[in-house]
């Protein structure tokens, strides 16, 4: 693929974001633009990690809009292709189910995952982590957190060996946590 085909898809990714996720916001303090969340997990893969797969930055930028917004799996297909939307699929919960199954299945999938699927899973939980050592989101208590953390280490475990400088980083808040 072309450069500027790469830059024209990462783009109608991030517009296709950001019209599914307007109305929402994140449950920080400051009630963040939820857009704010995957364009972080797309930075961290880019920027920490150094990876430029484009098949996993438009995943990335796209990986909640099946299960936070009005998307479809097949409304993704068409317009950003079958590779695109695996991944997607792979980090896609689903919602009908209670929230411990979800939990439960994300850590018997996360070692089965594609690599693709696994890079952007361990973006996903270090921005959502580094936000949580920020501040307790509303609704939430300490030991709702405390047990986000724990999960967490769950699931990044069945990630391990993926994408060791995002592993690194994990194990920073693992550590400090107590979980390491």
């Amino acid at each position: 693929m072309a450069q500027e085909d790469v830059l024209i898809n990462l783009i109608e990714c991030v517009d296709f974001a950001a019209i599914k996720h307007r109305n929402q916001r994140r449950k920080d303090s400051d009630s963040t633009p939820y857009i704010n969340h995957p364009i972080g997990v797309a930075r961290i893969l880019t920027h920490e990690a150094g990876i430029q797969d484009i098949v996993i930055l438009q995943a990335a930028l796209l990986h909640d809009t099946v299960e936070d917004t009005d998307t479809t799996f097949d409304e993704l297909e068409k317009k950003f292709g079958k590779a695109v939307t695996n991944v997607v699929r792979e980090v896609t919960d689903d919602k009908s189910l209670p929230s411990e199954e979800r939990k439960r299945l994300q850590i018997v999938h996360a070692p089965t995952s594609s690599p693709e699927a696994k890079a952007v899973k361990l973006a996903d939980k270090l921005y959502n982590l580094r936000d949580l050592c920020k501040g307790t989101p509303r609704g939430w208590s300490s030991k709702r957190c405390e047990e986000y953390f724990k999960w967490s280490k769950k699931v990044v475990d069945g990630l391990r060996g993926t994408c060791p400088i995002i592993e690194s980083e994990l194990d920073k808040i693992f550590t400090a946590r107590g979980l390491i």
